[in-house]
């Protein structure tokens, strides 16, 4: 990637990360500023709530106070008070004082508990009333109660008054349902409503939760909130999802109302909507696409700006750089700014005039030493043969002179031994010759594994010499390979004289390993000896030409096998440890000729 499009990446990665950074931090804020509101709302309706239900109840106990002082209670009372009264009479007399008040619910009870009228139902006369309290003192203050009723149940926010005239008390317990009427007086703010649960079952039960229209849609969805409330009569909120539309979601919470004995009778459901936040989220999202759209399009502007006045120095120098890489040194760039830029073309214009003075100085120093080495090279090679041939004529001088009658035996030696050092001086520049006449590769596609197998079929006859320890061969060929771009005879003669190296390392005999494989676009080849071995300071050493750790080796089998590698484009490393043998490993590039 170019710097100019990594530019652009990061101009527009940091527009992007900003306005999603400050999308969620607003979202998140957002949305917190919207559950303290519904938090605080929903406070508000269950204050209104207890207020409406205190105000209520002190309604209703004033209503129940008024009936116990009027005159009929009195009458009532003293009536029971004194031997068997007839109970008949009063059957009525509930429904019109109730009618009176203004109550939903009025009963007299006597001493006994037995209902000596009802307003509500008045077939109740004659029976006992159970939640009449017994032992304990009447409730000061109205509470919940479960009235029953013919057509059902239903729920009264009532008070009990205790008439006491006579020796025996009577009992006064009026109240107002609480239904759906009730929950209509509730002031509710836009997107807040109220519901309510009469806890008559066990079981959750559809008829049961009403709010002020009567009933409520999809009631099955408040169902599981109900029952935890039912199991744990503890305040509850939930998440309703009404919709597959994430604005008809609703906020719910659950409080529990509870009666005597701490019975659970009814639950106040207060639900608060979230469609204000789903649209003001969607607001927030819409304008952070817009904005980010924006914003990466300035980015990419900005960062094209940006980029023409800081990668064209950049590119110039890398056009530059390619051009000292491609061989011409003369190269200078434009110094057009006084900036890091500016000094980095000086610097770079400084760098090519003393590379060109290096190279000068650098050709003919190694020119020299090149000579120097040659001609080293050669006076030590040929000395060698030299010696020899001196001491050979000297005697053939000195058998002429002091014993002719010896001179044709003493001629057939040395004429032996003079051809012998002459092949061995035709030897030696045979060799310089042949490495200095090195021809270049000739590209055609080959089996790697053919020539290393053709290579150890010809060495098989000398691993296996009887005048020398046997060294055993081992290929291991990976299957399948590739063809490869290469010169199958140089690659021969290559391999061929790491073999030969490898043998001259074992004169005691060994195992020659011959492997190759392949990975990704390489090829390799691995010579092994379990010879004797190399120091560091060999293997450093190893492909300098004319080096020779052999005692009477010329130092250019290793030099040869070098040009040939790098002529294929690869190279060739050794691995050694003194004592423990060597491997040399061969890569080349696995491109298929053209």
């Amino acid at each position: 990637m170019s710097f100019r499009r990594k530019l652009l990446a990061v101009f527009a990665l940091t527009v992007f990360l900003s306005v999603v950074a400050v999308t969620w931090i607003v979202s998140a804020v957002t949305r917190r500023a919207f559950e303290r509101s519904n938090e605080e709302r929903t406070v508000a309706l269950i204050a209104q709530f207890r207020r409406e239900f205190n105000r209520r109840g002190e309604e209703v106990v004033r209503r129940v106070q008024a009936i116990a002082a009027s005159d009929a209670t009195t009458r009532m009372a003293l009536a029971l008070s004194h031997g068997a009264p007839d109970y008949g009479a009063y059957l009525t007399e509930g429904k019109t004082i109730a009618d009176n008040q203004q109550l939903d619910f009025l009963e007299f009870v006597d001493s006994q508990g037995t209902i000596i009228s009802s307003a509500q139902w008045p077939a109740k006369f004659g029976y006992k009333e159970i939640s009449l309290p017994a032992a304990q003192p009447t409730p000061k203050e109205a509470f919940l109660r479960r009235e029953d009723l013919p057509d059902g149940a239903a729920l009264s926010l009532s008070a009990i008054r205790e008439v006491n005239v006579g020796d025996k008390p009577l009992y006064v317990i009026g109240g107002r349902r609480i239904d759906k009427d009730f929950l209509a007086t509730l002031e509710l703010p836009a997107g807040m409503r109220a519901m309510f649960y009469q806890n008559f079952a066990t079981e959750f039960s559809l008829q049961l939760l009403i709010d002020p229209s009567g009933t409520v849609q999809q009631p099955d969805r408040i169902a599981p909130l109900v029952e935890r409330v039912q199991q744990q009569k503890e305040e509850t909120i939930e998440l309703i999802h009404w919709s597959s539309d994430a604005g008809d979601d609703e906020t719910v919470h659950a409080i529990p109302l509870m009666g005597q004995d701490n019975q659970l009778l009814g639950i106040l459901l207060v639900g608060n909507s979230r469609r204000p936040y789903v649209e003001l989220r969607q607001r927030i999202r819409s304008a952070a696409l817009l904005v980010g759209g924006g914003g990466i399009l300035l980015a990419i502007l900005l960062s094209g700006w940006v980029a023409a006045r800081v990668t064209r120095p950049v590119e110039q120098l890398a056009a530059a750089a390619r051009e000292v890489a491609a061989g011409n040194w003369n190269t200078q760039v434009e110094v057009s700014s006084s900036d890091e830029l500016g000094e980095l073309a000086e610097s770079f214009n400084r760098m090519t005039h003393e590379l060109l003075d290096q190279k000068e100085r650098l050709v003919q120093t190694e020119r020299v030493a090149a000579w120097r080495e040659l001609a080293r090279r050669l006076a030590h090679e040929l000395k060698n043969p030299l010696f020899p041939l001196q001491l050979t004529v000297e005697n053939l001088i000195r058998a002429r002179e002091q014993t002719p009658e010896q001179f044709e035996e003493v001629l057939r030696e040395s004429s032996s031994t003079l051809l012998a050092e002459i092949s061995n001086l035709k030897t030696i520049i045979s060799r310089f010759s042949e490495f200095s006449r090195m021809p270049q590769p000739q590209f055609q596609r080959v089996q790697l594994n053919e020539v290393v197998a053709n290579v150890a079929r010809l060495f098989q006859a000398q691993l296996r010499a009887p005048d020398r320890a046997a060294i055993d061969c081992q290929l291991q060929l990976a299957e399948p390979m590739e063809p490869i771009a290469a010169d199958p005879e140089l690659l021969h003669r290559a391999i061929s004289n790491l073999v030969l190296n490898a043998m001259d390392a074992m004169p005691q005999g060994g195992t020659l390993q011959l492997r190759t494989r392949q990975q990704e676009d390489r090829a390799y080849v691995e010579i092994s000896d379990t010879g004797t071995g190399l120091t560091p300071e060999e293997c450093e050493r190893l492909f300098t030409p004319y080096y020779t750790s052999k005692e009477h080796g010329t130092g250019l089998g290793l030099a040869i096998v070098q040009s040939v590698v790098s002529d294929h484009g690869g190279r060739i490393s050794v691995q050694s440890q003194a004592g423990r043998g060597t491997t040399f490993v061969i890569e080349l590039p696995r491109k298929s000729s053209n």
